[in-house]
């Protein structure tokens, strides 16, 4: 069954790399239909590519090729991220009905919304390219760690569980850093005279007033598998597709440990 919104945001697919969920977006894609799609940076991964990957899949192209086919019905807003931050040398750039751009205003029943990656407000990532870059090969492992982990869990009959959330959760500095994240892009926000923020880079899907600013962010599509939704009324959602996966999920994780993938 399709459902359509007016507005969907999707942000840290991460196309390219060995974690994209490429087959659940396409498939999010085409169950879930929109008259704007607002993508939220790092989209596709750069690094990932840079770094000499063979990760560019079929299903990788197949997902650019879905985004050209919805150019025909769906707006298309292309914010860039740090790991796609290779396209700041064509933006801001509009072909047929997709805009790729640094940031974006988004007006929606009489409201404004501050579209932007976030990575700008990440010290580290922009001050500090080269340690972002060794960071992100310790999250890859991470992961790598967190897949061999669920699949006992799996064997089990437990449900999936995500070291990764779960540090972001508990741990103190991390805490305090999406706090503080939270608070510098509102205030981006209020210094543009918008109604609110929508954003994405800390893979963190969170819908939620700050004083009088709405705070949005899409997540990611790397563990979370979310995107923020918003309907004809201008209400907004966090939808979570990650229930749906898991059994694909299984199949990939099997394949790691197989050396398939």
């Amino acid at each position: 069954m399709i459902k359509h919104y007016k507005t969907i945001v999707l942000s840290d697919t991460h196309v390219g790399s060995r974690w994209s969920k490429t087959k659940e977006i396409i498939e999010f894609l085409n169950t879930h239909t929109c008259d704007n799609l607002i993508l939220a940076g790092d989209i596709i991964d750069g690094w990932s590519l840079q770094r000499g990957s063979k990760r560019w899949t079929e299903d990788h192209s197949n997902f650019v090729k879905k985004l050209l086919d919805l150019h025909h019905t769906t707006k298309i807003i292309y914010v860039i991220g740090n790991h796609d931050e290779f396209m700041k040398k064509i933006s801001p750039f509009t072909f047929f009905n997709i805009s790729i751009r640094k940031d974006y205003i988004y007006e929606s029943n009489g409201k404004r919304f501050f579209v932007l990656h976030g990575d700008i407000f990440d010290h580290i990532t922009s001050s500090l390219s080269w340690l972002a870059k060794i960071g992100d090969i310790g999250y890859s492992i991470l992961l790598w760690i967190n897949r061999r982990y669920n699949i006992k869990r799996q064997k089990k009959g437990l449900p999936y569980y995500s070291i990764a959330q779960e540090i972001k959760a508990k741990v103190k500095v991390s805490v305090s850093y999406i706090s503080d994240f939270e608070k510098h892009l509102v205030e981006v926000a209020k210094r543009n005279n918008c109604d609110g923020v929508i954003c994405g880079h800390i893979h963190h899907a969170e819908k939620k007033h700050i004083g009088d600013i709405m705070y949005l962010n899409s997540g990611d599509w790397v563990e979370s598998l979310t995107a923020l939704t918003e309907d004809y009324r201008g209400n907004w959602n966090v939808l979570s597709m990650v229930e749906n996966s898991m059994e694909e999920e299984n199949e990939i994780y099997e394949k790691v440990l197989a050396g398939v993938v």
